[in-house]
């Protein structure tokens, strides 16, 4: 059995599998289900435990996903995520946009057709000076928005010792990624 303490700011509700959690920053849900898990929540406090009477490793395996997932929900709400991540551009002078949910890169490379990408989900992006800045309360809505713009500069068919343009993750939730 997993124990997680709730802060007195949160709010945990349990509807069926659906979890949802409120906090001072906002709201986030998320479906955890399997078969042999039970979630409960009550007293300030998020109990999972394996329904069945022989407990195998892989179904503990799944109680600390789920409880690692329900620790991720409640800093969301209270702390939210941030990655940063830094436009390099030595050869061409590249220009990043947002409009809406849709990032832009013109230029990339000298590239005619500018590089766009959809993100989905509660996600704010930020382009300030030579840094974007994704945040958001959903930790994985924010990792893949930081792994899709990434991914949007990505180089082929070139030396990548020469071209190093792009855009790159430069720190995920104040943890720096690269020196």
């Amino acid at each position: 059995m997993v124990v997680i303490e709730i802060p007195e700011s949160v709010t945990v509700t349990l509807d069926g599998f659906n979890v949802k959690v409120n906090g001072p920053k906002g709201e986030v849900e998320k479906n955890l289900f399997h078969p042999r898990v039970a979630i409960k929540a009550s007293n300030g406090k998020v109990e999972l435990d394996v329904k069945t009477k022989k407990k195998i490793k892989k179904d503990k395996m799944v109680v600390n996903t789920f409880a690692s997932h329900m620790k991720n929900l409640i800093k969301g709400v209270t702390d939210g995520y941030e990655y940063k991540l830094k436009i390099c551009s030595g050869h061409f002078p590249m220009t990043v946009s947002v409009s809406g949910s849709e990032v832009a890169i013109k230029n990339f490379l000298g590239e005619k057709v500018p590089r766009k990408a959809k993100i989905s989900g509660a996600v704010k992006i930020e382009v300030k000076g030579d840094e974007i800045i994704v945040t958001g309360l959903n930790k994985e809505l924010v990792s893949q928005a930081a792994a899709k713009i990434e991914q949007l500069t990505r180089v082929v068919n070139r030396d990548r010792r020469i071209f190093q343009d792009g855009c790159y993750i430069t720190s995920k939730d104040g943890k720096a990624v690269m020196k």
